[in-house]
């Protein structure tokens, strides 16, 4: 039986990525013109996109790990 990787291509994975690039953008710009609480600022939206992303995986919007398995 072939098995079949998705790679994370689901709603949760997807929205906790995109909020984590939100996040990097927020904290490259504030490094770039050196205010450290705008840097912070945009560590603290990347780990919101983890907590996201989690969040929705456990609502079941994130890939079925073991697709094969009855339900």
């Amino acid at each position: 039986m072939a098995k079949h990787y998705h790679h994370g291509n689901s709603p949760a994975a997807w929205t906790g990525v995109i909020i984590a690039f939100i996040g990097f953008c927020i904290g490259g710009a504030f490094t770039v013109t050196a205010q450290p609480i705008g840097v912070v600022a945009g560590l603290v939206v990347v780990g919101l996109g983890g907590v996201a992303g989690l969040v929705m995986r456990s609502m079941g919007l994130g890939h079925d790990p073991n697709p094969n398995a009855p339900h």
